[in-house]
């Protein structure tokens, strides 16, 4: 929900609603003398003005999220979304595409985006799925800060762990899989390229690559700080331990091809920082591409910049890890 708002008189509170599957309508609720906010339900809500795209978005095929828990260590549950393409058949084989979200402190919720929209990833002929590691919001404090100077260890092992229930899943072809992800998801996007081979490519979006040059050019200069419980030269190892350029030379070990993109008006994680990360994989031979938005910051927002991104993402994915189903043997 978004977008609260209230009449002068407090008779009537109108608000946004969205999900996954359907992009934002308009909702009212109007208030008696009697009524209890806290009791209504969403679905006796009524729209005021109803869907405006609804003809068009009716002709649209699209899936219902389905939500699983994954056990991860310490006895925690990851909660995970997933999405089928349109016209799924569980008797075939489907690829993969995993979705990491950014933040680390944020989560993939059952809500509309225009940015990364799950439901047209779908679309192109995958399996979505949208993990919620160590880190994510929505789970309880202490599953947010278990991420602050961990983020290559439990949020790590955690997604891997949701790699591996996917692996079991009989409709899923565990040998086809690729992986996304922007800001924080851009990082592990890099940290999986060093650490794994279980993708048949990457694609990550503003990213961060190397922590010691990210302190000294991000805007969010406390946050660096706080992440890693001090400075550089005070906590170097801090800094060190999960930095993906540490262990550069895994790129050549794994050769995932990686689509890096980063933007000229970033100052969260500046252009740099793909710079870096482009440089390693072209210098070991690792298929690579890099793209460049100098007129965008940490998001793509203009329109037609949005358009050329997606080409290009789905064009990665589609070279590297072809969409749509195959028979089972």
């Amino acid at each position: 929900m978004g977008g609260l708002s209230i009449n002068k008189t407090g008779s009537l509170i109108t608000f946004t609603e969205s999900r996954l599957m359907n992009p934002a309508q308009i909702r009212s609720i109007k208030l008696g003398k009697d009524t209890e906010i806290q009791t209504l339900e969403l679905k006796a809500i009524k729209p005021t003005n109803g869907f405006h795209n609804g003809h068009l978005f009716s002709s649209i095929l699209h899936s219902e999220p389905e939500k699983v828990y994954v056990q991860v260590e310490d006895g925690v549950q990851m909660q995970m979304w997933i999405l089928k393409p349109p016209g799924f058949d569980p008797k075939k084989k489907w690829p993969l595409v995993y979705l990491v979200h950014g933040g680390p402190q944020s989560a993939w919720e059952n809500g509309w985006s225009f940015r990364w929209n799950p439901e047209l990833w779908a679309a192109q002929g995958y399996v979505v799925a949208l993990p919620n590691p160590r880190g994510s919001t929505g789970f309880g404090q202490k599953f947010v800060n278990e991420i602050s100077g961990d983020w290559g260890g439990k949020c790590y092992r955690d997604l891997l762990a949701g790699l591996d229930y996917l692996d079991k899943l009989p409709y899923l072809d565990p040998k086809r899989r690729a992986a996304s992800g922007a800001s924080f998801g851009g990082y592990m996007m890099n940290w999986f390229a060093v650490n794994t081979d279980r993708f048949r490519c990457i694609i990550g979006h503003c990213g961060v690559w190397n922590f010691d040059s990210m302190w000294g050019t991000t805007d969010e200069l406390w946050f660096d700080e706080y992440e890693h419980s001090g400075l550089p030269w005070e906590k170097p190892e801090s800094y060190a331990i999960y930095s993906p350029h540490k262990k550069a030379a895994n790129l050549k070990k794994f050769k995932t091809p990686m689509l890096v993109i980063q933007n000229d008006l970033d100052f969260r994680c500046p252009v740099g920082q793909g710079h870096e990360l482009f440089s390693a994989l072209q210098r070991l031979g690792v298929p690579s591409k890099m793209i460049n938005f100098p007129d965008e910051g940490h998001w793509v927002l203009k329109p037609k910049n949005s358009q050329f991104w997606h080409q290009e993402v789905f064009a990665w994915l589609k070279k590297y890890n072809p969409p749509n189903a195959e028979s089972k043997p």
